[in-house]
């Protein structure tokens, strides 16, 4: 996904969780539901979220200087962590413990019909912003082998909503079932069961958001395809006797940087070798756009 794919992304999230929030916590205020209101507190923290994606992915874009000589890119992996400690502290957290509350003193829900009329809103709302981050991540809406797809990716921002996404509709799930248990069984802990069971959900998200930006913070090299690429372009190159580890790093979606140590031929003139390490180089980022930074060092391997 692109800058401006994620951002797309973002900005539909973000609508649709405050319509959401706001239709959840009016049906929470007339029912008493406990299930809603933490469904409420969900997309409010995801509305929030989603502008702190939109500020990392904006700081991301600085230029470098003497302070970050390689830039900002990790800005966007820093601000999708946060938003992973939001989730987890504010989402998942409240949840809890508004249905603990809740089974501590159960309380009826009345004025159910406002209950299911917002949720199918908000499942149809949250279904087409699911729609459009998935389009916007993968070209298709199909779930198949998107956790792979999310584990490969170096775009937080983007399987960020993704990840967001998925956890509201299992969640929207969960609450429409405590809903319905607690009315037409008349079981009054149902709906606190339910709020717990969003706030786990939340939680789990928030875990896993959290362990995929980690490795982008720590710094997360290129793909093993994309560094044979590198080696296939290194051996085509007959002026090359040896070369070592091919060490990369990411510094954002669209920035990485890749160092070799290369043993060129004695037949190189210092002319001709600053010639050759500048076309390696270009080639290198012609195959691999993203890679905005080569650094090829001549060096003696006996």
């Amino acid at each position: 996904m692109s800058a401006s794919g994620s951002k797309l992304a973002i900005y539909g999230a973000i609508a649709a969780n405050l319509v959401i929030a706001a239709s959840k916590f009016t049906a929470s205020f007339f029912t008493g539901s406990s299930a809603m209101l933490s469904e409420g507190i969900h997309s409010a923290v995801d509305s929030t979220n989603g502008l702190l994606l939109l500020y990392g992915i904006k700081r991301s874009k600085i230029p470098a200087d003497l302070k970050h000589s390689f830039g900002y890119g990790k800005e966007v992996y820093f601000w999708s962590f946060v938003v992973a400690l939001l989730i987890f502290a504010l989402g998942g957290g409240i949840a809890i413990y508004e249905g603990i509350l809740h089974l501590i003193q159960p309380e009826p829900i009345t004025n159910i019909k406002i209950n299911y009329i917002v949720l199918g809103i908000a499942f149809f709302v949250e279904g087409a912003s699911l729609i459009v981050a998935l389009k916007e991540f993968s070209g298709s809406v199909t779930l198949r082998g998107l956790l792979k797809r999310i584990r490969r990716s170096k775009d937080a921002a983007g399987f960020a909503v993704i990840i967001e996404d998925l956890g509201a509709m299992v969640g929207l799930v969960v609450a429409f079932l405590g809903v319905f248990i607690g009315d037409y069984f008349n079981i009054v802990y149902a709906d606190g069961v339910a709020s717990i069971i969003i706030g786990l959900i939340l939680t789990s998200m928030a875990v896993i958001l959290a362990t995929e930006t980690k490795g982008l913070l720590l710094g997360e090299s290129l793909r093993d395809t994309e560094v044979a690429q590198i080696e296939e372009i290194l051996a085509k190159h007959q002026g090359i006797d040896n070369y070592g580890l091919i060490r990369s790093i990411h510094f954002g979606p669209q920035s990485v940087l890749v160092a070799i140590d290369v043993e060129f031929s004695d037949k190189y003139s210092m002319d001709a070798l600053e010639h050759e390490i500048v076309r390696i180089e270009t080639e290198i980022q012609n195959l691999l756009p993203h890679v905005d930074k080569v650094y090829l060092e001549a060096k003696n391997f006996n």
